[in-house]
């Protein structure tokens, strides 16, 4: 059996919210459809499109964008690229003209109530998250593909493995956390050493460094914008944004221009547990708030766990004194593998696993993220994962109204927080007294995801989904 290749920047993502599995992931599938008809060479054929949405797509793709997301995919936009400032008009010219110019090149018509399906009752077996396009020529023939959106903003065409990028030859392949310790003992290796030697079978080392940082601006920009911006999310349940007026009410009268300004403001405010306490959440508000507002976000490793390593990330840079290229990059590479780990052998979709597979997954790396950078010893960095995720077990995933937001947005603190603590248990630890290893973590996530009921998996059939009244507009 082939082993599965994940590079760092199959965890990292850059892209656009509210979901990696329902929006990044679906956006992907739309451009890889019209990769398709390109490539054979019938594009200029096509006269209609219609789109079926199945599963968890169908059932909370609109609170999640998956429509949005396909249109523009469609239209031959990119999410790393396309100006999130530019969205609504984008849409609304679709809707409003009944067209749609599909790869930006093919102009056809196009009726969102006709040609766009949610297939609420219908589910696909290979995975929840399922989207078909069927393009129809004026030949007429018809092409027709399915894909899946299998978590992390991953896409899955029917009848293909993985598409996780070129093989390569890594100089030490992992599966698992056990052959992860194997290696850093055979060669005396950090983690993120490790790592890098493998991104350096795809790139030279200048570039992973280049992407990396690339990464880091992001996030940065991401959360300096989430931490200055007010209002209210969309999506109809009139979610007030709250990480504006607690960085407001932290730095008080103190005045900055911008992100550097801003993090030596921040170190001014003192690093009282409460204070601390009060910054990590408001940096993880401040990610999650920007995601559920179709911003730019880095799927960490999903869109709706987006806020949990930048915040603890933030944590490491402003409180642990450690703003410098290369502590940022060995936090990225450190935390990558332990995501990798989890996709590897379990799941990163909440649509598959629940909530533990995003909030989970994404506290576990960040602890192990932290305990290297702190100093911890590689077998101390995999026992900060592993208490991470013990933690996260069993956790739902029950969006209310579908959207992004409720509980979404505050279990990204919960999470950071949860990743700190791990991590100060583990460096306080021998880990010889350990008694659960992060492959046997890793298992039983796998195993409660496959237990739980399909309602709590992304679906808001169950949970708080079904126990808040609530009244969303009509789309």
């Amino acid at each position: 059996m082939q082993r599965e290749q994940i590079s760092v920047f199959d965890i990292f993502k850059i892209g656009i919210g509210p979901s990696s599995s329902h929006t990044l992931g679906p956006w992907r599938a739309a451009q890889q459809f019209v990769k398709v008809l390109q490539q054979q060479n019938v594009l200029q054929d096509v006269v209609q499109i219609k789109i079926l949405l199945y599963g968890s797509l169908a059932k909370t793709g609109k609170g999640h964008g998956t429509d949005i997301a396909i249109l523009l995919g469609l239209s031959g936009h990119d999410p790393v690229t396309f100006a999130v400032d530019q969205l609504d008009s984008s849409i609304e010219q679709i809707h409003q003209s009944n067209h749609l110019i599909l790869g930006g090149q093919q102009q056809i018509s196009f009726f969102a109530e006709d040609d766009l399906l949610f297939l609420y009752s219908q589910s696909l077996p290979f995975h929840p998250n399922a989207v078909t396009f069927q393009a129809f020529l004026s030949t007429g023939r018809a092409v027709s593909e399915t894909y899946y959106s299998i978590g992390g903003g991953f896409v899955v065409k029917e009848g293909t493995e993985d598409d996780h990028g070129t093989e390569v030859d890594l100089p030490f392949p992992i599966e698992t956390a056990n052959e992860l310790l194997h290696w850093c003992r055979k060669t005396g290796l950090k983690i993120s050493d490790v790592v890098m030697e493998n991104e350096m079978a795809w790139r030279p080392e200048a570039k992973t460094r280049e992407g990396l940082l690339q990464i880091m601006q992001v996030l940065k920009e991401c959360i300096y914008r989430g931490c200055h911006t007010t209002g209210y999310l969309p999506g109809g349940l009139n979610v007030a944004r709250r990480a504006a007026g607690l960085n407001r009410r932290l730095v008080g009268d103190q005045s900055y221009q911008n992100f550097n300004e801003w993090i030596g403001v921040i170190r001014q405010t003192g690093n009282s547990f409460q204070n601390i306490l009060d910054w990590v959440s408001c940096f993880a508000l401040a990610v999650n708030e920007e995601n559920a507002s179709f911003g730019r976000v880095v799927t960490a490793p999903t869109n709706g766990a987006a806020g949990v390593i930048p915040a603890v990330l933030m944590y490491y840079v402003v409180f642990c004194d450690a703003y410098s290229d290369d502590k940022i990059i060995q936090f990225l590479l450190t935390a990558s593998e332990v995501g990798s780990i989890f996709k590897k052998g379990a799941t990163i979709s909440a649509a598959m696993g629940g909530c533990q597979a995003e909030i989970g997954v994404s506290s576990a790396m960040a602890a192990a993220a932290l305990t290297e950078c702190l100093g911890g010893s590689q077998r101390q960095v995999l026992m900060a994962a592993e208490i991470a995720m013990e933690h996260h077990l069993g956790l739902t995933c029950d969006p209310i109204g579908g959207l992004v937001q409720v509980p979404c947005i505050e279990r990204n603190t919960m999470g950071a927080i949860k990743a700190i603590t791990a991590s100060q248990l583990a460096l306080q630890t021998n880990p010889d007294n350990a008694k659960v290893s992060l492959d046997a973590v890793v298992k039983t996530m796998w195993q409660t995801a496959l237990d739980m009921n399909s309602k709590y998996k992304e679906t808001s059939d169950g949970g708080l989904a079904i126990n808040i009244p609530i009244s969303l507009p009509e789309c």
